[in-house]
């Protein structure tokens, strides 16, 4: 019988992710969070709220950025994380919960730049930055338009305190406007660009069916000199580089690694189960289960993970296998037996360097003489047994113990048990 355990690196995955607050109370800031490879986007939120901190009276807008604009919105909890690719950008917007209808208020960042095209230099406004995401209230939006319309067609009295509040808040925004001198274009149902900064008060038509309001903030050369804008401009990849030397050299134990391999494991949309009898493709899960074991058991530590930014990187993580009593008792679905099910190590295969070149070694215990011998191509040298566990074993050896307390025999059978694969509705 053939085991392939995963290591815990190779069932998860780092993503980084820069979370932005909507009233620029703090600066952007960029959080690593450890996620299940096969997760969901439910799986990645609760990690970015653990790790920024997250109140109760907010949540997290969780979106794709590419080439400066919102690709998409991934609203959606059940969104599997193996869509997001390593060299994908992703951003987090912190808003209140809000309960009442709302929708997505855009800010795409704009520059002028120049292109040259048949000897010819044009200037235009392209994408810049990190767009900005804020959510706006419809229901308040309306009834506040409808508060006025009421206070003015009513006719009703301005005090002279409330005219000189009014006329003083509307002063104040125009100088602010003025000073930051930001030309804001508002983007109607047609695609079309209306002024903002003409000062003009009139209703804007909105497309009805679109849940964004998208709103271009311009930025001249003479503001992009002025003001720090570096926190808008580049954004770190989901995977920013290999995880650190600490994480791979923590201990793991063999009994973690067992428990991932036969963890109930949700399949990939792309691998619908189909339901016999409803006659439909259905979302499935996969569970495996060792249904009888053998007399001997080989296990193989999947050290070599493939990504798109490091293909075949090697995990060099250190796995606390025993090499004595290796129950397997309680992981063993078919309870035909009340006797226990433990497991002794007489071999192991050692794997040195990378996947495109290495070297193996083995350690092999001699029963007859009870003692461990190093076999490193024609040098053989006995080594203690402590020196057995390394952080290269690749490939581990077990035998049966009988109920007397010895070991199987050499000859003992290698595939005397399986899989049980089930597949779930």
């Amino acid at each position: 019988m053939y085991l392939s355990l995963p290591l815990q690196q190779t069932i998860t995955r780092n993503m980084t992710v820069t979370v932005f607050t909507c009233d620029g109370s703090a600066l952007p800031s960029s959080c690593t969070v450890t996620v299940p490879k096969q997760g969901r986007c439910r799986d990645l939120i609760q990690a970015l709220s653990s790790a920024c901190s997250l109140k109760h009276s907010e949540k997290l807008l969780l979106v794709e950025i590419r080439n400066h604009l919102i690709q998409k919105f991934l609203e959606d909890p059940l969104i599997m994380l193996s869509t997001i690719k390593d060299d994908d950008y992703l951003a987090a917007y912190k808003m209140p919960k809000l309960v009442k209808n709302t929708k997505h208020l855009q800010l795409i960042h704009r520059r002028r730049e120049q292109e040259t095209n048949d000897a010819q230099t044009m200037s235009g406004w392209k994408p810049y930055g990190t767009p900005l995401v804020s959510s706006i209230s419809c229901d308040d939006v309306i009834t506040r338009a409808s508060d006025q319309s009421h206070d003015i067609s009513s006719g009703e009295a301005c005090t002279d305190s409330s005219m000189s509040n009014s006329i003083n808040k509307e002063r104040t925004n125009s100088e602010a406007v003025a000073l930051l001198k930001l030309p804001l274009q508002l983007v109607d149902e047609s695609n079309a660009c209306i002024d903002l900064s003409v000062g003009e008060d009139k209703p804007v038509r909105l497309s009805s069916s679109s849940t964004s309001i998208l709103v271009y903030v311009d930025w001249s050369q003479k503001l992009l000199d002025k003001y720090d804008t570096h926190y808008l401009e580049n954004l770190p990849e989901v995977f920013n580089g290999p995880p650190n030397k600490k994480a791979r050299t923590e201990p793991l134990s063999l009994y973690t690694c067992l428990e991932a391999f036969l963890r109930e494991e949700p399949l990939v949309p792309e691998d619908m189960w189909f339901c016999p009898q409803c006659e439909e493709r259905r979302q499935a899960s996969k569970k495996l289960d060792l249904w009888r074991l053998p007399e001997v058991l080989v296990i193989h530590l999947k050290r070599f993970s493939y990504s798109r930014s490091i293909k075949h990187n090697k995990l060099e993580t250190f796995v606390n296998f025993p090499i004595h009593d290796f129950d397997l008792t309680n992981y063993v679905a078919n309870k035909i037996t009340s006797r226990r099910q433990l497991y002794e190590l007489y071999a192991l295969t050692n794997h040195y360097g990378g996947m495109g070149s290495g070297h193996y070694t083995a350690h092999i215990k001699l029963l007859d003489e009870n003692r461990w011998y190093n076999f490193d191509d024609h040098q053989v040298s006995p080594i203690h047994e402590e020196e057995v566990k390394t952080a290269h074993a690749y490939v581990l050896f077990y035998r049966r113990v009988k109920n007397d307390g010895t070991s199987a025999s050499n000859g003992a059978q290698s595939c005397a048990g399986g899989n049980h694969i089930s597949s779930q509705k």
